[in-house]
């Protein structure tokens, strides 16, 4: 029986399919932080929204509460008990689909999960970004010794930066920066990591937008085929901020070009976590909790 497990974040819903092997069937952005308050929920258009496109779903693919798994995370974390709950009936009584928000703790175990490895005994830290929060990893051979949940994302950055999606950004890399490393300024990082896993996409990203990937020569576990360095990492930052326009951004990503309204904003956070850690490579990740619920089973 075919399986359907869905990832749904403050800003991105991400379904995939499971049978013998996990596959990615669809994809669609919803700013739930627009007009959110955590006593009256998402706004009535985003919860339209959001209702339409699972109305679609359960129809197109016949969702059911014995083949579905929602795991909700990001900006529903902070609904009240009483917002929590309407969410969960409204699911359940339209849908027959529980609406499962899950903890940090829950999605840093399943973030473990879908990054376990030995990486060839290297010291490893996983970003993993959302639209409110990043949750950090650190693996040493093949074990966890740090966990870290930061209470920023994407959305602080697109709400303190109202130029940044402009065709060409009108808003630096350095002045972003520099916000994000005041926010962080009480984080402490290890500075001896070989290397650095982004993930949430970042291999399509990258991939898409032309960054110079280089085979990954630091371990071979059959999924991330790419590393690049910091200043490589940089100079893409630069070219998709500066030279490719918003509506070249969109055009590269047909099925979900909302999604790239995050791009630039989300390129940031990982920056000054690089920086901060003293990384000088990066592996570009598509993995996500998703792949550590597989994993579990």
């Amino acid at each position: 029986m075919k399986e359907y497990y869905i990832d749904l974040g403050s800003s991105t819903i991400k379904v995939y399919e499971y049978r013998n092997e996990l596959k990615l069937i669809e994809e669609y952005s919803i700013y739930f932080k627009n007009d959110f308050d955590s006593k009256k929920g998402i706004s009535s258009n985003n919860l339209d929204e959001l209702c339409d496109f699972f109305e679609n779903l359960k129809n197109k693919y016949n969702l059911k509460y014995e083949n579905t798994h929602i795991f909700v995370t990001g900006i529903f974390r902070n609904l009240c008990y009483q917002k929590r709950m309407e969410m969960v009936k409204l699911f359940n009584d339209r849908f027959d689909l529980f609406f499962n928000i899950i903890s940090h703790g829950i999605e840093n175990y399943y973030l473990a999960k879908a990054m376990e490895n030995d990486y060839n005994d290297k010291k490893v830290l996983i970003i993993n970004m959302g639209g409110k929060t990043t949750e950090l990893v650190t693996f040493e051979g093949s074990k966890i010794t740090d966990t870290k949940n930061l209470n920023i994302g994407v959305a602080d950055l697109l709400n303190n930066f109202n130029k940044v999606n402009e065709q060409v950004s009108k808003n630096t890399i350095e002045e972003m920066d520099k916000f994000v490393e005041e926010k962080l300024s009480d984080i402490k990082l290890d500075n001896d990591y070989d290397c650095c896993i982004f993930t949430g996409g970042e291999e399509r990203f990258e991939l898409l937008t032309g960054f110079n990937l280089v085979e990954n020569t630091l371990f071979n576990d059959g999924v991330h085929k790419y590393m690049l360095s910091l200043e490589d990492y940089i100079s893409g930052t630069e070219k998709v901020f500066y030279e490719i326009t918003l509506d070249e951004l969109y055009k590269l990503m047909p099925n979900n070009p909302k999604w790239m309204d995050g791009a630039r904003s989300g390129a940031i956070i990982p920056l000054t976590l690089f920086k901060k850690a003293n990384v000088k490579w990066i592996i570009p990740s598509d993995l996500n909790l998703i792949n550590g619920v597989i994993n579990d089973l």
